[in-house]
């Protein structure tokens, strides 16, 4: 009898053991998921390089917007709505979904582009995946390195890629405090939709002109009166088009916008009695359409 009792714990340790070993299997046949590398390189093209993209329905059924935006520095939802509604207006995407991503503070005193472009790399969530088109905008809690405080000159907004727009969510604030007549989702509705215009591809950056409108003094911007895209928007833009605005070693802002500019425009619409609504002019919405866009 005694010697059963050892031939039966011989065999229970001998199951266990082997039991151990199948649990800890991590061969080729584990049935663990697999690590899926995202192909990011359609998201760091150059500024306007997915105008079509965008605004048609041709590759591209469906707007995957991530905000980023860091702790306190959330955008306004009316901002957010009346960005969303541009969109529709201008674009076929009817599929638009918008993701908020809360950031800490990166503790800069000011951003260069390299810096938001390195942020991006680290926080970015949403890129293209299938018939899925990913944007990235980053509202920052710090202000533009190039800004100019002794002359008024503070940069609200600016793109550098294909998907991808920071606002200076920091200065626009401080921009609305200035007046009594406008909002901090004013602001934040004529930058982010000033910005997105170059992701449509205007004005001759990327989406073509169908007739000449581009301001010759101030490229990429249109020369209609009161556009949404006029020069008296923007402030500090690199020398080159989409071509050449993205370099291997060095990102530079396509446009810049000027918190002079926007504030005087968004204080004469408010007179007017519409201050949400800088609109496209009838060249820009021509050229859009000719692009693929509504």
């Amino acid at each position: 009898m005694k010697h059963l009792r050892i031939w039966i714990l011989f065999l229970f340790l001998g199951l266990t053991i082997t039991c151990s070993k199948k649990s800890d299997d991590t061969s080729p046949d584990s049935t663990e998921d697999p690590v899926v590398e995202v192909d990011r390189s359609a998201n760091l093209l150059a500024a306007g390089a997915s105008a079509n993209d965008i605004l048609s329905n041709d590759k591209f059924t469906k707007l995957k917007v991530e905000i980023a935006f860091v702790t306190g520095f959330r955008p306004t939802q009316e901002s957010m709505d009346e960005f969303v509604a541009f969109l529709k207006t201008y674009t076929f995407k009817e599929n638009i979904e918008m993701v908020f991503n809360e950031l800490p503070s990166p503790e800069k005193e000011t951003l260069t582009i390299q810096e938001i472009a390195d942020l991006e790399t680290e926080n970015r969530t949403v890129y293209n995946d299938g018939e899925t088109l990913g944007i990235y905008i980053y509202f920052a809690d710090a202000p533009a390195d190039d800004n100019k405080e002794d002359e008024g000159i503070l940069t609200l907004g600016a793109v550098y890629r294909n998907t991808t727009i920071v606002i200076h969510e920091e200065t626009i604030r401080r921009l609305a405090a200035r007046s009594i007549l406008i909002t901090d989702a004013d602001v934040e509705t004529a930058t982010l939709n000033h910005e997105f215009g170059h992701l449509f591809g205007l004005v001759n950056f990327g989406t073509d002109q169908v007739n000449d409108h581009e301001d010759v003094d101030a490229e990429a911007h249109c020369n209609v009166p009161g556009c949404l895209m006029r020069a008296q928007l923007q402030f500090g833009q690199s020398n080159g088009k989409s071509s050449n605005l993205v370099a291997k070693t060095e990102i530079k802002p396509s446009c810049s916008l000027s918190s002079i500019s926007v504030l005087k425009i968004l204080e004469s619409n408010t007179k007017k009695g519409s201050v949400n609504a800088v609109p496209l002019d009838a060249e820009c919405i021509l050229d859009l359409r000719s692009n693929g866009g509504r």
